[in-house]
């Protein structure tokens, strides 16, 4: 009778073999919580001091591997799968790590900020409804905001020149 029951009841149920998939995205060890900075003119936040691209945007972090993009609340653990690529990395130059290292963007010296974690967590919403760092010299982008603001302020000074004499051509 035995022998009539293990015939009868297949071996990988008697087996209990218990398959759990889960992501497993090889791991980026961080010493500590990362210091990020916000990619000039987005904001996109990148941790620029490992060799990976992990990216915070939106509440998330986000990292792309083998062709695929995850995101996770910690940007230590918990990884996800994303269908598709997040709409925010359109705006982020392939080339952004060289120019970090480089100190440089758009060929303008660039003073990045590092910031903790922390604080783009607890800050992000706020700094992007208030436009904080286009208003903190512009991403610490140097001279290509002065030459906007130099051509802006050009264009404005030639304009009221010419309605001054149109003015003053009016009276006579």
């Amino acid at each position: 009778m035995l022998l009539t029951l293990i015939m009868l009841i297949p071996i990988p149920t008697m087996a209990r073999v218990n398959v759990n998939v889960g992501i497993s995205l090889p791991p980026i060890v961080f010493p500590g919580p990362p210091r990020l900075v916000v990619i000039p003119e987005t904001n996109v936040y990148a941790v620029p001091d490992v060799d990976a691209d992990i990216f915070f945007y939106g509440g998330w972090w986000w990292r792309p591997w083998e062709g695929k993009w995850y995101r996770s609340h910690n940007y230590d653990s918990g990884w996800g799968y994303y269908q598709g690529r997040p709409s925010f990395y359109r705006s982020v130059p392939s080339s952004w790590r060289n120019d970090y290292r480089e100190n440089r963007w758009k060929g303008h010296p660039w003073n990045q900020q590092r910031v903790p974690h922390q604080q783009v967590q607890q800050n992000w919403r706020t700094w992007e409804k208030t436009k904080h760092w286009e208003k903190q010299n512009r991403w610490g982008v140097q001279s290509s905001d002065k030459t906007v603001t130099r051509s802006k302020e050009t264009s404005r000074t030639v304009k009221q020149k010419q309605d001054r004499g149109d003015h003053e051509r009016e009276r006579n």
